[in-house]
This record gives structure tokens, sequence and C-alpha cells, in this order.
């Protein structure tokens, strides 16, 4: 018979999920608590939404495939939402068209905020009744929810970087002395037959798997990302105006959109979560394309890893370390601490991969509207891997794959080198 302390040791799987649960959706409003009404609800972009559709949309989730399926006599908290604050789901029927979410002055934060906590309550009173399958949700909810923390501030840096004040989300100074040059050095990857994907022990993306074995050839991975003052370096050199260096597509994007530095950059400062800041070298460079990384690989004599290389490579390393998103700012890409073997692995920068996204072999969809979570998007887009600075603790995994179209670069996304060997 175990005893008392063994069971106090094992932590209730119900439990879990409920703190969980709570310390995400809480997490959501501390990165709001400094906003006005008016910072919530502007669109800098189409690519972007507003701070408050992004509370709002992970509401629409919890409410509509949780309490509306999965709690009998739930009633919606007002029936109008859905069309506004569904995303993509076709199965979910119509919706408010993406580029205009920042003409939705209406409903207002606070209102939006009123519905957050009267739909966690609800879930919160559910979760001890609710069968295994809608459990499974809440949990895809959870991880849902922290996707769109990260683009929540993303989307918020790039509409504060519009205004020609320059505000703060957090008013933190972020360290202004140099760090030490931590050298790159090259780390000879796993070659032979490896197995890659998720094993479906625990929570993944469907995206993730089937796990299957892939063949890697000799290659090695830098030991850290690109900095900030090796990209000068490129720049210096002509980078972005050696057509040579560029593919077809990606040399017409610099033309047409006259990029000449990653996005944020300007008179020897970047835009941050914290305002205006000098460029620090030593700090992994990020905000490029895939565009970008290729070109700057095609400079360096080197390449893009591969996926596969780069999970091989992550696989026993702590996801959970690294520079990430904890409680708040200031969120940039810090320097590497220490210049020993892998470096940065997980956090600071996502890394652009030179893999197209694509289903696994024997990758399937799930049915009904969540089987749009990830797979209808597999066409014309290159994986990343390794979260950021802006991922919440705990969302990652070796096997995780993130996925960007080649043009953008919003996101924190920096790159990792590759060569053969």
């Amino acid at each position: 018979m175990a005893s008392r302390t063994d069971a106090q040791n094992r932590t209730d799987p119900l439990e879990e999920l409920t703190r969980r649960f709570v310390a995400t959706r809480r997490l959501s409003l501390y990165l709001v608590v400094t906003l006005s009404d008016a910072d919530a609800s502007a669109q800098s972009m189409p690519d972007a939404s507003p701070a408050k559709w992004h509370l709002a949309h992970t509401t629409w989730f919890f409410e509509t495939f949780i309490l509306r399926d999965h709690v009998p006599g739930y009633r919606l908290f007002n029936e109008r939402y859905p069309f506004l604050f569904n995303s993509y789901y076709e199965a979910e029927g119509p919706r408010h068209a993406r580029p205009h979410r920042g003409l939705l002055t209406r409903p207002s934060l606070n209102e939006v905020c009123i519905w957050r906590a009267h739909v966690d309550a609800a879930v919160q009173t559910a979760l001890p009744d609710l069968p295994a399958s809608a459990l499974a949700l809440v949990d895809l909810g959870i991880h849902h929810e922290q996707q769109h923390q990260e683009l929540l501030l993303t989307d918020l840096k790039h509409l504060f970087a519009q205004n020609p004040l320059g505000p703060a989300v957090w008013e933190t100074r972020i360290a202004s002395e140099v760090a030490p040059f931590s050298a790159m050095k090259w780390i000879k990857g796993a070659d032979g037959v490896a197995a890659v994907g998720h094993d479906g022990t625990s929570f993944a993306f469907d995206c993730e798997g089937p796990r299957h074995d892939v063949l890697l050839t000799p290659h090695a991975l830098a030991s850290r990302p690109v900095s900030n003052g090796e990209w000068q370096e490129f720049i210096a050199d002509g980078g972005y105006h050696t057509p040579s260096l560029w593919l077809s597509d990606g040399w017409a994007w610099v033309r047409a959109e006259d990029i000449e530095a990653p996005a944020y950059w300007q008179d020897g400062q970047t835009f941050t979560l914290s305002g205006w800041q000098d460029i620090d070298p030593a700090a992994p460079v990020t905000h490029i394309s895939f565009f970008e990384a290729d070109a700057f690989a095609s400079w360096a004599g080197a390449r893009l890893p591969t996926e596969q290389e780069w999970e091989a490579a992550a696989a026993g390393r702590d996801p959970h370390g690294g520079q990430q998103l904890d409680t708040g700012g200031p969120v940039q890409p810090a320097p590497a601490d220490d210049d020993t073997g892998l470096q940065q692995m997980f956090g600071s920068v996502w890394e652009w991969t030179g893999s197209a996204y694509r289903p696994y072999p024997g990758f399937r969809a799930a049915p009904g509207a969540v089987g749009e979570y990830n797979g209808k998007f597999m066409s014309g887009q290159f994986v990343l891997r390794g979260g950021s600075c802006a991922t919440p603790r705990g969302h990652l995994r070796p096997s995780y794959r993130n996925f960007f179209y080649p043009h953008q670069r919003w996101q924190f996304t920096g790159v990792r080198l590759a060569k053969d060997l």
C-alpha cells in the first residue's frame, strides 16, 4: 500500500490541469495590464491582431470547444461573439475578416475581461465532470493560449513600433553594457538513422507526429545563433545589395520592400517591448525573414539546418531552460551565457530551418474543427525550431514545429548555421 507521503508526492492530473489552466489565463491578463483600451484595440497590419482580440479568441476557444460542446445547458455569454472571435475554423461558420480586427472598438477591453472571467469560472466548475476527450481539449486550449501569448507580444511590439513616440510596454531598461562575444564553433551533429517526431507519450500538436526514422548525412551545427554583430558585418559587406546571395523570391522581396536590415533596426538602435534600445552586438539577431537567413548562410559559406538535424541535436536537452517568457519584460534576446557546446537551443530566438512545413509520413488531421489547427497550413511555409524569449516557459519540446511564410519577420526569428561535413 502506498504511504501517505507517496500519495502527496504524486500530482493529481486534474489538479495539475486546473493549475495550468489558471496560470495560463492569468499570464495573458498580466501581459496587458499596462495597456489602455486603445492600445489593446489597434491592429498594425493584416498579419497581426489586437491584444484584445487575442484575449477574446482564446476565450472563444474554451467557451466553444469545452463549454458549448461538453457542458449540458451552457448558454453562450454573447451569441454574437463567435462571429467576431473565430479565427480560421471553417467548420465553425462565417467570421469577421482578419484584416479588419482592428475595427472592433467594441466590445471594450474591460468587457472582454468580464467575459474571460465568466468563462474561466465555468470551465473550472466543469472540469471535474468532463470526459477524458474534453480534458484533452482543455490541454490543447492551454497550449493554444500560450501560442497566442507570444503572438500578443509580437503583435503589440509591431504596433508600438509604428508610433513615433516609441512607447514601451514595460519600462524596463535592458542591460546596456556590451557583453563579450561567445565565439561561434562548429559542433558535429548526429548522422545515420535517427528517430524524429513526438512519441505520443504526452501533449504535442498533431503536426509533430507521427514519430518516424530519417537519414542524417554528416553535418555540423553552429554552437549558437548568429549575432547582431555578425549581421552588421553582413550589412557592411553589401549583403542586402548582392543578388547572387539571394533566392529569386528573396531578391524580389528585398527590392520591392527596400529591405536594408532586420526589422526594427534604425540608427544603431532596435525597437523592443521596452522601447528603443542600443543594438547589442553579442545578442542573437532577430526579426529576420527566411529569405534573409538563407542569404546570410550563403554569405557565410554555410547553409540552414534541416529541421531533422535540429531536432536530433536538441534531443535530451531541457526545453524549459534558456531565455523564455515567465512574467513579462524585458522580452528581448540576450547573449549566450557560456561558450561550451550547443547554446540557446531553446528560447532567445526561433531558428529558421531549410525545411518546408509539410506533413510527416502517416500524418492525419483530426476530425472536426480542431483538425483545422495545423494541417491545412502545410503549404508554402518553412519550419522554425527552438522557441524565443517571448515563448511561455513550459510550452516547448524538441519536436515542436513552428511555421511561417518566408517573408515574415515580425516574430522573434533568428538563425543558426549548419554545414556539410
